[in-house]
């Protein structure tokens, strides 16, 4: 018995639908996508309009994924991530923190700082913008830094590096003084 006009082969040898049933797949892909974004599980359309902040309720955006994370680390300078890790949560009430980038990390709406924990010396602590970019200010992201912590290897990003744990604690004022400037911008 010959093929149906429904069906024809294919380069394999096995049979493949005709173009009407591809359009009424695709139509019905289209259905789903619409139907998916009205109820929330992704968006069709991608304008700026639908950007907002994403609730952060993974695992890892706790302190105890924290404390886990921490209690893994082996690295010499552990004492001062642990330090400058209650610096920070201790800046704002606003702050929590998470593991985000493999590497205990700071939020408010966004995550704004992330240790840097593979320096060859020390430690360091990277103030971003968040993971997406953003509109900067016209004068830029100014910040008062009169001990000079920081070094801008972008112009949205900065860095602190800390040789030790002395360091870090001869530094908090400044470092709180920095941060609090910060999360005004996030």
């Amino acid at each position: 018995m010959a093929c149906s006009a429904r069906w024809r082969p294919c380069r394999w040898g096995r049979a493949r639908r005709t173009q009407a049933r591809s359009r009424a797949r695709t139509a019905q892909d289209l259905e789903f996508a619409a139907t998916s974004a009205s109820i929330g599980w992704g968006a069709v359309d991608r304008s700026p309009t639908m950007t907002k902040s994403v609730p952060h309720s993974t695992p890892d955006d706790t302190s105890a994924a924290v404390d886990a994370y921490m209690d893994r680390l082996d690295h010499p300078h552990a004492d001062a991530v642990q330090r400058l890790r209650a610096l920070v949560l201790g800046v704002d009430p606003t702050i929590a923190e998470g593991v985000k980038w493999n590497a205990p990390s700071w939020r408010t709406r966004e995550y704004f700082a992330t240790t840097q924990l593979r320096a060859k010396t020390g430690i360091g602590l990277v103030l971003h913008l968040g993971a997406k970019a953003h509109a900067l200010p016209e004068a830029g992201l100014q910040i008062e830094d009169p001990e000079g912590l920081l070094r801008w290897p972008a112009a949205d990003r900065a860095l602190m590096m800390f040789a030790n744990l002395a360091e870090v604690e001869a530094r908090e004022e400044a470092v709180r003084a920095v941060l609090r400037q910060w999360i005004g911008f996030v």
